[in-house]
C-alpha cells in the first residue's frame, strides 16, 4: 500500500492533472496499436486448440467410429496441405485402433463428408510433405507413413520424428488383416504409432537407414491354417506391396520361420530384400515412407477392382509366374476332340471331414472318363501348385485345403463337398464366391445326412443331426468340434456321379 501511496505522489508532482489527463488517453491509444499490430502480425497462429479424441468400440459384430471434434466452425473451412505435416484418420467402420490427437496451433482442419477426419499443420519452413494417414475398414487397418521415420523394434514403436510445431499423436494397432477377431489377436503384437514433437523428443537415434520403403505385418494370429494364410496375408500383402515392384523390405513381427520357409517363393517375388525378424532387432532403422499392417478388402479371397489398381486375374497370373505354373488355361473338350482326358484331383484329407470311400469316388471317375489323381495337399507349397495347376476340376471337402483353387487354370472347375451342419453360407463365403473372381467355374454338392458319419456316433433323434443351428447357438467350439472335428464322408457315389456329369459338360462348354 505505501508503495502506491508513493508511486502515485511522485507522480502527481511531475505532471498537471491536464498533463496526467493526457499521458492516461494516449497511453490507452498506444496499447490499442500495439495490441492491434499484435493480432495482424500473429493472427496465422491463432486459434482455438483443437483436440481429437477417437475411440473404438464393437457392438455385436459392428463397431462405430466415434470422433468427438472441437474445431472451432472456422477452423472446419480447411486450407493449403501442400507443405503440411497431415493426420488423417479414414473411417469405414470401427477397428482395435487406439486413437489420441493433440493438435497444436498452427494448423488447419477440415472434416469432410465422406467420413476422413484430416489435421492439417503448415509450418513454411518445412518443405517437404510428412504425413500419417491411417485406414480404419471393416477387416483390416494399417497405417501409411511418411517423414523422418524411426521403427525401434525393442519397443514395438515407430515414430515419426518432427521437430517442428505439428500435432502430436499417438496410435495402436495390430498388423493383421482380420480386424475385430479378438481369438486372432491374441497372437498378434500390437505396435504403437507416434508423431509430432513429442515423437521427435522421444524418438531414439537411428542406427541404420534405408533408402526404400518399408512394410510391417504379422504372421501370427491364424497363420498355419492354409485358408488364413491366403485371406489373412498372402493376399493382403500383395495388395499392400506389389506397388513397389520388389523395392520395399518386409519388417515382420510375430515372425514363424516354419510360415517364412512355405511362402518363400511368394515373399521373394514380392521383395528383393531380406526380410527383417523386427522384433529380435536391436538396431532403431530408419526409413522416409512405412506402411503398418496390410490392405484387404471385406470379403474372404478377394480383390476388389473398382478400388484397387488389380485384380483376382492378376494376384493368380501373380502365383503362376511365383511358382512357374505352365498352365494356364484348363481343358476345352468340344476343341480336344476327346483325345486327352480331362485331370481330377480328389483333394484327400487324414483325419477330420476325410473321404472314406476315396476308391470308389476313384473308380467311377475313371469310368466317366477323368484321369484321376487323388493326394492331401500339405505346405509344400511349390509342390502342391504344380499339381493342382495341372488338373482341370479339383474336388474336395469344405476346408483349407480348398484354398489352393488359386492355382487352377482359367476355366477349371471347383467342386465343393459340403457337410452337414449348416455350412452353405460358410462354403459359399469361403469358397463358392471367391472363385467366380478366380474365373473359375464352381459346383457345390451338399451331402444327405445318410453320406455323413455322424449317423454312426448319434441317434437319427438328436439335434446333431436335425437341428444344427440349435447347436451352432451354443458357440463356435461346439459347432467346431462335432461337425469340423469329428465329421467323415462317405459319398453317394450313384448320388454323386450327375456332379462329375456336370463338370464334363461344362468342360465341354
Amino acid at each position: 500500500m505505501g508503495e502506491k501511496i508513493t508511486y502515485e505522489t511522485i507522480f502527481a508532482r511531475s505532471f498537471s492533472r491536464y498533463d496526467q489527463k493526457k499521458l492516461g488517453y494516449g497511453a490507452f491509444l498506444g496499447c490499442l496499436l500495439i495490441a492491434l499490430s499484435f493480432c495482424i502480425v500473429f493472427k496465422p497462429y491463432l486459434g482455438p486448440l483443437p483436440v481429437l479424441n477417437m475411440r473404438m468400440s464393437m457392438d455385436v459384430g459392428l463397431n462405430m467410429l466415434r470422433i468427438m471434434d472441437s474445431f472451432s466452425s472456422e477452423k472446419l473451412r480447411g486450407g493449403d496441405i501442400s507443405s503440411s505435416m497431415t493426420t488423417i484418420v479414414t473411417e469405414t467402420s470401427s477397428s482395435e485402433i487406439e486413437m489420441v490427437e493433440e493438435s497444436d496451433t498452427t494448423g488447419t482442419n477440415e472434416t469432410k463428408s465422406n467420413g476422413t477426419t484430416v489435421i492439417n499443420n503448415k509450418n513454411s519452413s518445412q518443405q517437404k510433405e510428412m504425413k500419417t494417414v491411417c485406414h480404419v475398414e471393416e477387416s483390416t487397418q494399417f497405417c501409411e507413413m511418411n517423414g523422418d521415420i524411426r521403427v525401434d523394434g525393442k519397443s514395438s514403436t515407430v515414430f515419426m520424428a518432427v521437430d517442428t510445431m505439428v500435432a502430436n499423436s499417438s496410435w495402436v494397432i495390430g498388423p493383421y488383416a482380420r480386424r475385430g477377431d479378438e481369438e486372432a489377436f491374441k497372437r498378434i503384437t500390437k505396435w504403437s504409432i507416434k508423431s509430432g514433437v513429442d515423437a521427435y523428443e522421444e524418438a531414439p537415434q537411428c542406427d541404420q537407414r534405408h533408402n526404400v520403403p518399408a512394410i510391417i505385418f504379422s504372421t501370427g494370429g491364424y497363420a498355419g491354417n492354409n485358408f488364413h494364410d491366403y485371406t489373412d496375408i498372402v493376399l493382403p500383402l500383395y495388395l499392400t506391396s506389389r506397388q513397389f515392384d520388389g523395392e520395399v523390405k518386409f519388417l515382420i513381427t510375430d515372425k514363424n520361420p516354419w510360415w517364412i520357409e512355405k511362402f518363400r517363393n511368394i515373399l521373394q517375388k514380392l521383395s528383393r530384400y531380406e526380410l527383417f525378424d523386427i522384433d529380435k532387432e536391436v538396431n532403431v532403422h530408419c526409413f522416409t515412407s512405412v506402411i503398418v499392417g496390410l490392405k484387404r478388402y471385406p470379403k474372404e479371397l478377394k480383390i476388389d477392382p473398382s478400388k484397387s489398381p488389380y485384380s483376382m486375374k492378376e494376384f493368380r497370373q501373380f502365383l503362376r509366374s511365383a511358382y512357374s505354373l505352365k498352365k494356364e488355361n484348363a481343358i476345352n473338350m468340344k476343341d480336344n476332340g476327346g483325345k486327352k482326358r480331362p485331370r481330377l484331383l480328389i483333394v484327400s484329407r487324414k483325419s477330420t471331414r476325410a473321404f472314406t470311400n476315396t476308391n470308389a469316388i476313384s473308380g467311377m471317375a475313371t469310368r466317366l472318363g477323368y484321369e484321376v489323381v487323388v493326394t492331401e495337399v500339405d505346405s509344400h507349397v511349390a509342390r502342391v501348385a504344380e499339381m493342382v495347376n495341372s488338373c482341370d476340376v479339383m474336388m474336395g471337402v469344405h476346408g483349407a485345403g480348398l484354398t489352393n483353387m488359386v492355382f487352377l487354370p482359367e476355366n477349371a472347375i471347383l467342386i465343393q463337398v459340403i457337410p452337414i451342419g449348416g455350412f452353405e453360407w460358410l462354403a459359399k463365403t469361403d469358397f463358392g464366391e471367391p472363385s467366380k473372381d478366380m474365373n473359375l467355374r464352381y459346383i457345390g454338392y451338399k451331402i444327405k445326412t445318410e453320406e455323413s458319419s455322424l449317423i454312426q456316433q448319434y441317434p437319427p433323434d438328436h439335434e446333431v443331426l436335425n437341428d444344427p443351428y440349435a447347436v451352432q447357438k451354443r458357440g463356435w467350439y461346439e459347432f467346431k468340434s462335432i461337425y469340423l472335428q469329428k465329421q467323415n464322408v462317405n459319398l453317394d457315389v450313384d448320388r454323386f456321379r450327375a456332379t462329375l456329369l456336370r463338370a464334363l459338360e461344362l468342360l465341354h462348354q
